[in-house]
């Protein structure tokens, strides 16, 4: 029998897709209302997984043209010919299964999970060999569950397949092609954590050097400890939001190549993760000490609040973000024991919210230029971008004046031998902050003003002279 009589059968999750239409389908459904996961539990008892994907696929509607799938598996089937029938088999929902079949092309038949019946592993198999005979057909898998189908195709392809798995099937089964695991390495892991937005949280030093405590025995170790469990915290929040905002981020010209988003990395890696890292944040958190961990828990809730809902509503949003950061100062004078400075507080609220205000505009700027007129999962428009602007500025400015008030105040004269000296402050603050709304609107902003801050010479070298300037006023 030639190979044009075989019908080609591949398996979508993991094989044609570089992620999971189940985990896709539910953290949209998630996204869209948080309580769904209460319907989920009681969906999965009620029927199984099967019915569980029928439900959420009634539910949620997929861009299946911006999912991430596997370039090499499409490659090879369009070059795929002869008349050979091509069938997309997953135990993914029918639904979402026939979506992906029309978008993708080329496919003769596709196949799915009924919502009674779970096309998986043994059910897969028995489907298949009923539809087109025992040994009559090839199958492209990729997971071990794959097995029972190979059992009873006549060659196997393997997708992504982990080593073990190849080792067995180049034994076990006659494999016609195999498309190596691409390695995902440290590197992959750490753009996921986003280390470099660790940065942020060196708020936590703040109220220690702006206090005058820093060599105060156990003050610096204490602000140590509340540095790392807050970092361990951000990178859970940051995979839980990459996880929400997939679609979103797929859309975005440089968000699409965050590892969840590109499939460099799996859901479900991202959802074992996540826990884990909250487990040890907490857990340093509470060694500190019980309030230290209430604010961490603030931070953490107003952080997936964002991430679930505030994120869609113009202002607040940016307004929870400037919250953010000023809960990381709080969490710095809770970890110390220090009473937190009204001065300091309102200082960053007002420049954090400037901060907010440029990210945001950047954002829009980069919509505008790729001919876009609204944010996906965002509430803002492109005619937005003056009153950004304004209101960004205005913001940054008035956290000069704070800062002007602060050094004309007596608080300032407890902790400074030479208080005025602290005036220079002002212009050089008034610079950066001008310098770089200048720069937003120039098209020429990095996407987060905090990596921009952290990366510029020129800001690098006003942050060193802010520092001079302080140690003469002590």
């Amino acid at each position: 029998m030639q190979d044009r009589d075989i019908p080609l059968c591949v398996d979508l999750d993991g094989t044609l897709l570089r992620s999971d239409l189940l985990f896709e389908s539910a953290l949209s459904l998630i996204r869209a209302n948080p309580l769904s996961v209460i319907h989920m539990a009681i969906w999965l008892i009620a029927g199984g997984k099967a019915n569980l994907k029928r439900q959420i696929a009634q539910r949620t509607t997929l861009d299946v043209s911006v999912l991430p799938y596997e370039t090499r598996v499409l490659g090879w089937l369009r070059e795929e010919n002869g008349g050979r029938r091509k069938i997309l088999c997953s135990a993914s929902d029918q639904t979402l299964v026939d979506a992906v079949a029309r978008h993708v092309g080329g496919f003769d038949e596709a196949l799915g999970s009924d919502g009674v019946r779970n096309l998986a592993g043994v059910n897969k198999g028995e489907t298949l060999s009923s539809l087109y005979g025992e040994k009559r057909f090839d199958y492209a898998g990729n997971a071990g569950v794959d097995q029972h189908v190979w059992n009873r195709a006549r060659r196997a392809v393997l997708v992504n397949a982990p080593p073990s798995l190849q080792r067995h099937a180049q034994t076990a089964y006659e494999v016609e092609r195999v498309f190596e695991r691409e390695s995902v390495g440290p590197r992959t892991w750490l753009k996921a954590l986003r280390l470099h937005q660790w940065l942020k949280n060196l708020l936590v030093f703040l109220p220690l050097l702006t206090a005058h405590q820093l060599f105060t025995p156990g003050f610096a170790q204490r602000a140590a400890v509340a540095f790392l469990s807050f970092g361990l915290c951000a990178s859970a929040t940051y995979i839980i939001n990459d996880l929400l905002d997939l679609d979103a981020d797929r859309r975005h010209r440089t968000k699409r190549a965050r590892p969840f988003a590109s499939g460099a990395l799996q859901i479900r890696d991202g959802l074992m993760a996540a826990p884990l890292l909250l487990l040890a944040a907490f857990a340093l958190a509470f060694a500190l000490s019980p309030r230290f961990a209430l604010v961490l828990l603030g931070y953490c809730v107003l952080t997936l609040a964002y991430s679930l809902s505030i994120k869609r509503v113009a202002v607040l949003d940016v307004v929870a973000l400037a919250a953010l950061y000023t809960i990381r100062i709080i969490a710095g004078t809770v970890a110390i024991g220090i009473d937190a400075s009204f001065w300091l507080l309102a200082f960053s609220m007002f420049l954090f919210l400037s901060l907010a205000m440029i990210k945001r505009y950047t954002e829009l700027r980069g919509l505008l230029a790729d001919g876009r007129s609204h944010a996906s999962g965002r509430g803002y428009s492109v005619e937005d971008l003056p009153l950004v602007q304004s209101l960004g500025a205005a913001s940054g400015y008035l956290s000069v004046l704070v800062c002007a008030l602060y050094i004309n105040s007596t608080a300032s004269e407890l902790l400074y031998g030479r208080p005025q000296v602290l005036w220079l402050l002002c212009p050089l603050l008034l610079y950066w902050i001008s310098r770089a709304w200048l720069i937003a609107h120039r098209g020429e902003m990095h996407d987060d003003p905090v990596v921009f801050a952290v990366t510029d010479p020129v800001s690098r070298i006003v942050v060193a002279i802010c520092a001079v300037v302080v140690l003469l006023a002590i």
